[in-house]
């Protein structure tokens, strides 16, 4: 049984909204659970068109590029790539540089883009409205502290033009779409226990075992990353 929050539509009702409007949805997606069953719930409720987009926090990662080609094939959608604003904000704060970098990155005076900024190149690159919808998989039963939002300010945010598609699924119902669906969820749940969003110690140590290609990469744009791993082994 789905969640019910007194004042705020059911997924449902609002999917069908939106498929009724027959204007393309943007979906934020992270190539999680939820933002994989917020896909499928979507194309199940009649929107013909979503366009998903993913916010890469590293550059050409191998796995999260693999997750994504399997992704596209399965469902049939080509999925955009953006950079993340955490990739700017980290760079621009010397997160994990070392001392010979610091000057470059100083003179390149990199611009530190919003989320709701990035969201604005996606539509505007696609060429669509600003009134374009967003979806995301936020989530009532995910914490306090969401189901609070959701109460508070609705699963529909006209100002931001941002829908929680799937608000009122609890994880039993997301995961048996997904099983019905025969869409595999990517390495990220077995390596992280989640989907991958950083470059602290959680992500670093298993990316350094199970990817470590991609290990190297992080070092890349991050050498001093390794020092992550160097404090948890002290």
């Amino acid at each position: 049984m789905n969640i019910e929050i007194e004042g705020v539509r059911p997924s449902a009702e609002i999917r069908a909204g939106l498929a009724a409007a027959g204007e393309p949805v943007l979906l934020a997606f992270s190539c999680g659970k939820d933002a994989l069953a917020s896909w499928l719930a979507l194309r199940d409720s009649g929107v013909e068109r979503v366009v998903p987009y993913y916010l890469y926090y590293i550059p050409g990662l191998r796995f999260v590029e693999e997750s994504l080609a399997r992704f596209e094939s399965e469902l049939g959608t080509r999925i955009l790539r953006y950079p993340h604003p955490s990739l700017y904000r980290w760079l621009n704060s010397f997160v994990f540089q070392p001392p010979e970098r610091l000057a470059v990155i100083e003179a390149a005076n990199m611009p530190e883009p919003t989320y709701e900024q990035v969201v604005g190149f996606v539509k505007s690159d696609e060429g669509l409205p600003a009134s374009t919808w967003v979806a995301d998989g936020v989530r009532a039963a995910d914490s306090i502290v969401r189901r609070v939002s959701i109460k508070t300010h609705g699963a529909m945010k006209p100002k931001s033009r941002k829908v929680s598609v799937i608000w009122d699924w609890r994880k039993a119902t997301v995961m048996s779409r997904i099983e019905r669906s025969g869409i595999a969820l990517p390495p990220d749940y077995e390596w992280f226990g989640r989907s991958f969003d950083g470059i602290d110690y959680r992500f670093l140590e298993p990316l350094s075992r199970y990817a470590p290609d991609d290990y190297q990469r992080v070092l890349e744009w991050f050498p001093l990353a390794d020092l992550e791993l160097v404090r948890h082994a002290i």
